[in-house]
């Protein structure tokens, strides 16, 4: 069979989206999904947002491009309103999620190397963790479906089990430049740090000179009902990696650090053609034009307490097949006592639900951060008639 003209590296369905309204995703075929995954968490603002539209077309008309080796006004003022509202000093902007991550490992590892240490490069990185597709990103996660097929992997990386952090402390020696990971991981199942955890981290790296390095890809942007993820713990990172819901569905993201921790970030040392252009920023300043918004946080709070409260109450009514559900915010996780991909299906085929399935046997629940009520009573009563009518495959 020859291959296909999309080269083959996705298991896509038969839903093939044609338009975005709101919520909800049209098919080719006119069928209509109410979409709790955004994209994996992309869509933040739902689909067709009349201020991201308007702000993309506006730019459009002015200039989509130009070389980083002019100045910026768009990037600048975007960078300082992240400035303004994070921790950070400084911003790089990239086009993915995995880009900003490359970004922040070597921010992380130039740091060392401008204080004189070019020997403490390795970062210290945890089970199930995801962290992009590129060689540098699966090099840091120890997942086998992640990096088979494709060593030499880089060096550089050591792994601990997530929320141990007795394990993780046990890693440190002369060689370490910090720790990467996730608040919440996302792929590896909706699994929440706890406080002990991040909090303890934090304190290793103040007491040892390392730097703590998050991936808020996935958590940040409003998702848990904070800006970012970390601000749940009363921490802050030396360096963060965020995209996704950073640009609404535009190709965004970005790298943010303290001035210390990207000393070593100098003329010549990183670089990207196409970041920080002029249209990216655009989107990336209107998603938090609405974001910022007063009460917009309060709201995804909200709506995430309502659709948590839901998902356990439907939980009893089908412990055949749930378990359990976790997360923060607008980023749920329904744990399943059976393989959870083959139910994210059944709702998508059957009851037009669309769901993301995850590690540890999760469906994720991701909806845009624009819902109301009235789409969580919606997606209830699709899973519950999806649990109804659901068959859990024999194992013959």
């Amino acid at each position: 069979m020859a291959i296909t003209p999309l080269m083959p590296v996705y298991p896509r369905c038969d839903v093939r989206p044609v338009r975005g309204e709101g919520v909800y995703l049209i098919s080719d075929d006119g069928r209509r999904f109410l979409d709790f995954a955004a994209g994996i968490a992309v869509n933040a603002l739902g689909h067709s947002h009349p201020h991201l539209i308007e702000a993309i077309q506006e730019q459009t008309e002015t200039l989509m491009h130009v070389s980083n080796l002019y100045g910026s006004p768009q990037g600048e003022k975007l960078a300082q309103r992240l400035v303004d509202n994070t921790f950070a000093d400084t911003v790089f902007f990239t086009n993915s999620g995995t880009e900003a991550v490359e970004c922040a490992i070597k921010t992380a590892r130039r740091y060392h190397f401008a204080n004189g240490h070019p020997e403490r490069h390795d970062l210290i990185t945890f089970s199930s963790a995801f962290h992009g597709r590129t060689m540098g990103a699966i090099s840091a996660t120890n997942q086998a479906k992640m990096r088979e097929g494709f060593e030499p992997l880089a060096p550089g990386f050591k792994y601990a089990e997530f929320n141990d952090l007795d394990g993780a402390l046990a890693l440190i020696d002369d060689n370490t430049a910090g720790f990467l990971v996730e608040p919440i991981q996302g792929e590896g199942g909706i699994r929440p740090a706890t406080d002990e955890f991040l909090q303890g981290l934090r304190k290793a790296c103040d007491e040892h000179g390392l730097l703590l390095v998050l991936d808020e890809v996935q958590a940040g942007y409003g998702r848990t009902g904070k800006f970012f993820a970390h601000e749940l713990y009363g921490i802050t990172p030396d360096i963060m990696a965020v995209a996704k819901g950073i640009g609404g569905g535009f190709p965004l993201g970005a790298c943010l650090a303290t001035e210390e921790a990207a000393k070593g970030m100098v003329f010549g040392t990183h670089g990207s053609t196409y970041g920080g252009n002029p249209l990216a920023m655009a989107a990336g300043q209107a998603v938090l034009d609405v974001i910022f918004e007063p009460g917009f946080l309060d709201h995804v709070t909200k709506m995430g307490e309502r659709l948590r409260a839901s998902l356990e109450q439907l939980i009893p009514n089908h412990d055949e097949l749930f378990e359990g559900v976790r997360g923060k915010g607008l980023m749920q996780g329904l744990k399943l006592k059976h393989p959870s991909r083959d139910f994210v299906a059944h709702l998508r085929d059957h009851h037009g639900l669309l769901t993301v399935a995850a590690g540890d046997n999760i469906v994720r629940l991701l909806p845009p951060l624009i819902i109301e009520e009235k789409h969580i009573a919606e997606a209830m009563e699709k899973l519950s008639e999806g649990a109804r009518t659901y068959v859990v495959p024999s194992d013959d």
